[in-house]
């Protein structure tokens, strides 16, 4: 199963100068609890952001055709082969960025959106429109406020009809 996971803005913002524009503990205990143990997959740049350090406990995987080691991790250059590849039974979550995420989306089974309730100024990565005519809302959570940065989020599920 190909699942992308992700936080956006109203405006679908992901991203400003490199990096993610909010920090959500409540978001990122989500996040950790819901890849635990599976497969991620994301993109140089994305790596890099986390300090060229895999995740613990899940397989990481780097799409780049530059990159040629990362310790702790796996290179692929080719991300449409490995996923044409990857073995349907087996839990791969899609983490960033946002080449990434507009290459897999046509491609994915599930989507887990963290919805920010705020508009990100001068943000400059997006995740692409959710097309309501191919994506089943399956899930959704009340309305949460994280403590830290006091930012209303709502965790959503969608499923490929």
């Amino acid at each position: 199963m190909i699942n992308i996971i992700v936080a956006i803005d109203k405006n679908n913002a992901i991203g400003k100068n490199g990096d993610m524009p909010w920090h959500i503990s409540t978001d990122l205990k989500y996040f950790k609890a819901t890849t635990m143990g599976a497969a991620v997959l994301m993109g140089r740049r994305t790596w890099q952001s986390l300090g060229c350090r895999p995740l613990p406990k899940r397989r990481n995987i780097i799409v780049s055709s530059t990159l040629k080691e990362a310790q702790g991790a796996e290179i692929t250059p080719n991300l449409e082969e490995f996923i044409k590849n990857w073995p349907k039974e087996e839990t791969l979550f899609i983490i960033g960025g946002g080449e990434i995420y507009k290459s897999t989306i046509n491609l994915a089974d599930k989507l887990y959106i963290t919805y920010v309730n705020c508009e990100v100024e001068g943000a400059d990565t997006f995740f692409p429109h959710i097309d309501e005519s191919v994506w089943s809302k399956v899930e959704e959570s009340e309305k949460i406020v994280d403590e830290g940065s006091n930012l209303e989020i709502v965790f959503t599920q969608y499923q490929r009809k």
